[in-house]
């Protein structure tokens, strides 16, 4: 079992990193949350989990405790696998899940990729009664109400974020800047992991 890495980003992507630790690379998959604060040739340190399937032995990363518990838990749901709980912690972070079952936004939580109604529904009700640990560090009302969001949910992207994840993938500072500007000019709801699969999708195209 793996439960943590320090090394070397050698490798960097949307949803996922290479680190190299002792001469080995391990392919991790992340969340864009956690992509975008990681830097190519950067040394880091993440928490992990080790899923192993009869095909496949697949490294999950998180950038604390927390997402790495919350990722436990979702996965406690019937339905949810990996995929669709790291999915959930890319548009969420443990706090504002703890805070959509509390507020029984099953909307909130159907903005992850892979989770329908039935499945957010689901979602409230499994998790009723077991979010609350993580709930203390949940977005404040005032927060929700700058950013126009419904309680639970973020919908600015962080353009910092973006753009330094940007240019730790090697695209020079002014196309990175422009393409997220755009991508969130066009779409100013896009949350952060969100634009930086557009910008990523943009500059591909230039």
């Amino acid at each position: 079992m793996i439960a943590s890495l320090r090394g070397e980003v050698i490798d960097l992507g949307a949803d996922y990193c290479v680190i190299e630790c002792g001469g080995v690379g391990h392919l991790v998959t992340i969340t864009g949350r956690l992509a975008s604060q990681l830097v190519r040739h950067e040394q880091t340190f993440m928490l992990t989990t080790m899923a192993v399937r009869e095909d496949a032995i697949t490294l999950f990363g998180f950038a604390n405790s927390q997402e790495r518990e919350m990722f436990a838990l979702l996965r406690t749901v019937s339905t949810v696998g990996p995929k669709v709980a790291m999915s959930v912690l890319s548009v969420l972070s443990p706090a504002e899940i703890a805070n959509a079952v509390a507020s029984k936004n099953a909307k909130a939580l159907q903005a992850a990729n892979g989770v329908g109604k039935r499945l957010a529904e689901r979602l409230l009700v499994e998790l009723t009664d077991k979010v609350e640990v993580f709930a203390d560090r949940a977005v404040s009302p005032p927060e929700e109400a700058a950013n126009g969001a419904a309680p639970g949910i973020v919908l600015k992207a962080d353009l910092d974020q973006v753009v330094g994840a940007l240019v730790g993938l090697g695209f020079p500072e002014a196309d990175a800047n422009e393409a997220a500007e755009t991508v969130v000019r066009i779409d100013p709801t896009l949350d952060t992991s969100m634009a930086l699969k557009a910008a990523l999708k943009t500059l591909g195209e230039k």
